[in-house]
């Protein structure tokens, strides 16, 4: 009997084969959304250059108990995103990347954390993975998982404590609250009080609704967990106290705290409105969602889960919208609950046109945008703005029409091809969006602002003159020129780092010739003769 030939199966799709597609689309999203040119631009400020200006200090210091940022003491955030990107520059030295790489990690983590959550919760891999990836490439998340900071490990810890604190309240575990305790450790070592305040208004209303009192007064009086929160905050919070007599607990608690609630910090004032308005913005490609998850209020007391969802997005809503300090990434203390709820209703939307169209307004506003700057030019007397934008148009290169047109190009895939749901077209329509700003726009804004910096501070190098900030708060300037900066009024001889809108200040002040040794965007370097 003749024997049938054998079918060849290529290797390669026989590896394939075996691959949950999952996982790529996981990994997709975490690169897209969080990763992508991360390595290309450099620092910005003034948060990523005050964070890695404040590492770079410690090491020179040699004190990693507290932070200083050109030689005066930091008091804006506890220690431990220092620590962590001390850890990291000292593994793959200094650059971009390594400084950035605590907020990719921290950020990836926090979009498998709403991935396995909503997987818990309803077991369809389809509706988690949209939650993961409207988390992953909505643009405020990626632009804090881009950035050096303390914010993606803060919103990773809350998405963690109060995940499971409602895990706690479906299945009390020892374990579990051992883990909500952990988190809220991490998280006060991160940002402070905010790890305990909101976890706090969320639980209060939610058990007086509900009547729960009896598993809440167990959790708030569960006396192992706070031996594990102290375990972990203690140590470093004597230690500092010890040393400087508790001068950063005063100014970190009633300054960065009290203060940023009820004064308005570094011109980020706001409006009642504010976040009503900025809400669709953050979370913008799946901004078609949000009529249908806001809908589901109505189902308050036959679904307490939803009931806990929703007020956690509520509290924070109505918190920071009566804060004098407001900036469009504390909404995100708030915004993990959304993503679950993208997921969990993620058929809401019937049509997929409805669902792209946000991601295609949006690029079809970044394509028009070269020709639109022209027309909106600040003022010649504000120099240090029109510099700016000038440089900005000047850097546009053909790479930024390229990573458009490529975002245009998935969009219009997205919306033609057959048998695509409106969610997985919203998650094209995401990745377009994820190419188009992290390729496309990131790099211009980095030229216009952040570029002249870093030149500056290069060119100030090769001078080996003394220099200072004159009227400017661009911390990234002393991270690349690797040393500190004082901010004072130069004497005769030393280098101003200053605005160009500063320079005629700088010559009425000192009454001395002065001479320009570079120039670019909105920044310079005087030199007084």
């Amino acid at each position: 009997m003749a024997r049938e030939p054998r079918q060849y199966v290529n290797p390669v799709q026989r590896w394939l084969s075996g691959i949950d597609p999952t996982g790529l689309w996981l990994a997709l999203f975490a690169f897209a959304g969080f990763w992508l040119n991360s390595w290309a631009v450099p620092l910005f400020d003034l948060d990523e250059g005050a964070f890695t200006a404040a590492t770079r200090e410690m090491f020179e210091r040699g004190d990693f108990l507290m932070t200083y940022l050109d030689g005066a003491p930091r008091y804006d955030k506890p220690i431990l995103i220092y620590w962590l990107q001390a850890a990291s520059v000292s593994v793959f030295g200094w650059s971009e990347f390594a400084l950035r790489l605590p907020s990719m990690l921290a950020a990836s983590a926090w979009m498998l954390v709403v991935y396995r959550f909503v997987l818990e919760v309803c077991g369809s891999k389809d509706k988690a993975l949209f939650a993961a990836g409207s988390l992953a490439l909505s643009p405020v998340p990626g632009l804090i998982g881009h950035a050096a900071t303390a914010d993606a490990l803060l919103n990773l810890l809350l998405a963690l404590t109060l995940l499971d604190l409602w895990r706690w309240f479906e299945s009390p575990s020892r374990k579990r609250l051992l883990l909500v305790y952990l988190w809220i450790g991490l998280g006060l070592l991160t940002k402070g009080p905010v790890a305990v305040a909101l976890p706090v208004m969320v639980v209060l209303p939610f058990t007086l609704i509900t009547r729960r009192w009896k598993d809440t007064l167990k959790a708030a009086f569960y006396l192992p967990g706070w031996l594990v929160m102290l375990a972990v905050f203690m140590p470093w919070a004597v230690a500092l106290t010890l040393k400087d007599g508790g001068d950063f607990f005063r100014h970190f608690l009633l300054d960065h705290n009290v203060g940023r609630y009820s004064e308005t910090m570094e011109s980020h004032g706001g409006k009642l409105w504010y976040y009503l308005a900025a809400l669709p913005l953050i979370v913008l490609p799946f901004a078609a969602w949000l009529p249908a998850v806001f809908k589901q209020a109505w189902h308050w007391k036959t679904e307490p889960r939803t009931l806990y969802l929703l007020l956690w997005f509520g509290v924070v809503f109505v918190l920071f919208s009566t804060s004098k300090t407001q900036l469009p990434h504390y909404l995100l203390y708030g915004c993990t609950p959304l993503f679950v709820l993208f997921g969990l209703h993620d058929d809401a939307l019937g049509r997929r046109w409805l669902a792209l169209l946000p991601a295609a307004l949006f690029i079809a506003l970044l394509c028009a945008l070269p020709s639109l700057l022209p027309q909106f030019l600040p003022p010649a007397h504000r120099a240090y703005d029109r510099g700016i934008v000038d440089l900005i148009i000047e850097s546009v290169r053909p790479s930024y029409y390229m990573a458009c047109i490529g975002a245009a190009v998935i969009l219009l895939l997205a919306l033609i091809r057959p048998n695509v749901t409106p969610a997985m077209a919203a998650l094209r329509g995401g990745l377009a969006v994820s190419l188009a700003v992290w390729c496309g726009v990131l790099p211009l804004l980095a030229a216009g602002q952040q570029v002249p910096v870093q030149q500056a501070a290069a060119v100030s190098q090769q001078l080996g003159l003394p220099v200072v900030a004159y009227r400017i708060t661009m911390p990234s300037f002393s991270m690349y020129r690797g040393s500190v900066t004082p901010h004072r009024t130069p004497v005769t001889g030393e280098i101003a780092f200053t605005r160009k809108d500063r320079i005629a200040d700088l010559a009425a002040e000192t009454q001395r010739p002065q001479t320009v040794m570079f120039q670019s965007g909105g920044v310079a370097l005087v030199r007084v003769e």
